[in-house]
């Protein structure tokens, strides 16, 4: 009679818990789907909160988009293979990384256009962030391994920092402290960009092919997701790790949401992954949201707590990419 009293409640609790996680993730689904269309792959999104306008790297241009209704608002012509779009508000600017150009092309977020294009020594200029201590954009260079320091007062490059890898997605902290992964060598990269140096370079075994990169500044805690399937959680005080979480495979965005404590992966394979911060070292998995193959690169919208990503219905190697399409992950 015991045994069978144990083992009723045991499975109450199982039940319980399996009914909480189908109603963890019923709270994130897919709401829309815009078809955006358009010739050309696509890299990085970035996400302007103040005027809820999207800005998508699509090769040759930057497709502009009205975050709220999905409309196409302007595409900026003249890119050569874009990667990214890092934007900077408190001048009125968005400073874009041309791959296939070796330069940055500055432009006015108020007009849309095209101001002027800076050129960097790096090759193949990949992620841009703006490190607002030093009030300087950077751009991570793929083919060179190194990154490019740029002031946007004098509109050129002041210097380059080595590393000893192929750089991927990088953070900052808003203190001159900028964090990335270092995608060939499965690695994460502390530099210091006041003095100009790596201090520090970290293992993020057991991951391979670290790309996308977020930050949790208040806890000090980097989220580096691999094309393995890993999200490798880093202290960013000493490097050491303190959690990893398994994740879909070939991912290549990372975000967290500082309001509601939860950590965001997008892969490829057209899974959403949602990981729940139970506090700064401990973490569970709250939701996979089926999204649309292809849709690896993703923007976040913690104030309306949405989630934008961008794939297409054709997009396979050796193939013209056809259906683009911006999707839209809403949670209650």
């Amino acid at each position: 009679m015991k045994k069978l009293a144990w083992t009723l409640i045991v499975a109450g609790l199982l039940s319980a818990s399996a009914l909480g996680a189908e109603q963890a993730s019923s709270t994130y689904k897919l709401t829309q789907q815009h078809a955006l269309g358009g010739t050309g792959g696509w890299d990085y999104l970035s996400l302007d909160a103040p005027t809820h306008r999207l800005f998508i790297a699509r090769d040759d241009r930057v497709m502009v988009v009205d975050a709220a209704s999905g409309k196409l608002l302007q595409e900026i012509p003249g890119m050569k293979h874009v990667h990214g779009v890092a934007l900077v508000n408190d001048l009125h600017r968005a400073y874009v990384s041309n791959g296939h150009g070796n330069d940055v092309s500055v432009v006015d977020l108020n007009t849309l256009k095209v101001l002027s294009s800076i050129p960097v020594s790096g090759k193949d200029p990949d992620a841009i962030i703006y490190e607002p201590a030093t009030q300087h954009v950077l751009t991570m260079n793929g083919d060179s391994n190194n990154i490019s320091i740029i002031d946007p007062a004098q509109g050129k490059e002041l210097a380059t920092i080595p590393l000893d890898g192929n750089p991927e997605f990088a953070v900052s902290d808003g203190q001159g402290n900028v964090y990335l992964n270092i995608e060939d060598k499965g690695e994460l990269a502390h530099v210091d960009i006041k003095a100009g140096k790596v201090l520090q370079t970290w293992s993020l075994a057991p991951c391979e092919g670290p790309t996308g990169l977020a930050l949790d500044a208040a806890n000090k805690r980097l989220f580096s997701v691999c094309a393995n399937g890993w999200m490798i959680v880093t202290d960013a005080n000493d490097g050491h790790q303190v959690a990893k979480i398994p994740v879909d495979k070939q991912p290549d965005a990372a975000g967290y949401d500082a309001q509601r404590h939860e950590v965001f992966s997008s892969s490829r394979t057209g899974v959403l992954n949602i990981i729940h911060q139970d506090s700064a070292d401990k973490y569970s998995k709250l939701a996979d949201v089926p999204t649309m193959k292809s849709a690896r690169t993703m923007a976040l919208d913690s104030a309306s707590n949405t989630i934008y990503l961008v794939g297409a219905k054709v997009a396979e190697r050796g193939k013209p990419v056809s259906g683009f399409t911006l999707l839209v992950v809403s949670g209650k």
